[in-house]
């Protein structure tokens, strides 16, 4: 199946409509670092620096960026301005690429990790539970059955926006009791759904960091219990993260992959912020890819990260 077999005009549009405040930030910045100038030279490599630093890409993965540009400004000879959006788009897609696994081609699970486990965590507040209700929507969309675990106990609030979400998507939510045990809600979930013939499982967990040990060894707690009924479980320990807040993004990325495992990312509200050039810099600096990208409310607004068709709309065609 080729690429824009499954990139529909559509998920393209919903793209760049999503990273348009990013895009005009980003676009008018360079605008005004480029003024007046024939050729990239070390003046326009030094206003790119600030450029993207201040888009939230991070000083570390900026710093690699510029470090190419100026590899094939050298090479090159003569890179005129105009070219340079060109130059970092390639640049950036390139970086994106390195050390990461393929773009995923839909909300497809392997058939030989069914049910396929997904333990989410991340802060109250970053859309957590809304990205599990968008997620269970695609996963059902693409001929899945899905079971969503409400593992945030200590939130009355987070188990009832579950159940909400399942009822609006018609898929099953197992909780228990306010203030019950986490593992003990995962348990039954994974117990249900390997036994109904589940595809995907979804786990919700609680979204605190003002105690990093509780925090981990709860994780670890739900996790273990989970290879109890599913010796590979979690195959996905999803970070969900507010793109919105920039720079407090790193830090709650660094804190939970202290605490446990994490090897995928979601990045949301990207819609309704100028500060989309973070995926870039949280992709390259943990070498954890980034799979889902939240682009405004609706179900249909969370779409699998495609590094160059992220950048593509980030920086022009």
């Amino acid at each position: 199946m080729g690429f824009f077999s499954f990139f529909t005009k559509e998920k393209k549009e919903n793209l760049d409509k999503g990273l348009s405040k990013t895009k005009e930030s980003v676009f008018s910045k360079i605008t005004k670092a480029i003024a007046g100038k024939s050729k990239v030279d070390d003046d326009v490599l030094d206003n790119l620096e600030e450029v993207l630093i201040t888009s939230d890409v991070g000083v570390d993965t900026t710093l690699k960026i510029i470090e190419r540009i100026e590899k094939r400004v050298a090479r090159d000879k003569y890179v005129t301005t105009s070219e340079l959006t060109a130059l970092l788009r390639d640049e950036i897609a390139s970086l994106l690429t390195e050390n990461h696994t393929e773009d995923q081609a839909d909300f497809v699970v392997p058939a030989e990790k069914k049910p396929y486990v997904i333990m989410v965590v991340g802060v109250n507040g970053v859309g957590k539970t809304t990205t599990i209700g968008k997620l269970a929507y695609q996963f059902k969309k693409a001929g899945n059955k899905v079971y969503l675990g409400a593992a945030d106990t200590f939130r009355a609030a987070a188990v009832e926006q579950l159940v909400i979400w399942g009822e609006r998507v018609g898929v099953p939510v197992v909780k228990q009791n306010m203030g019950s045990d986490p593992a003990s809600v995962a348990y039954d979930t994974l117990s249900s759904a390997k036994a109904n013939g589940a595809d995907v499982v979804i786990i919700d967990t609680a979204g605190r960091l003002h105690n990093k040990i509780n925090l981990m060894n709860e994780l670890t707690k739900i996790k273990n219990v989970m290879k109890k009924v599913l010796p590979d479980a979690p195959n996905e320990i999803l970070l969900v993260l507010d793109g919105s807040t920039g720079q407090n993004a790193f830090e709650q990325a660094k804190q939970f992959t202290a605490a446990t495992e994490v090897n995928a990312l979601a990045v949301t509200k990207l819609d309704g912020t100028a500060k989309g050039g973070v995926v870039i810099g949280i992709s390259d600096h943990f070498k954890i890819p980034v799979k889902y990208i939240g682009l405004g409310e609706g179900m249909e607004d969370l779409q699998l990260f495609r590094r160059r068709e992220f950048v593509n709309s980030l920086f022009g065609e």
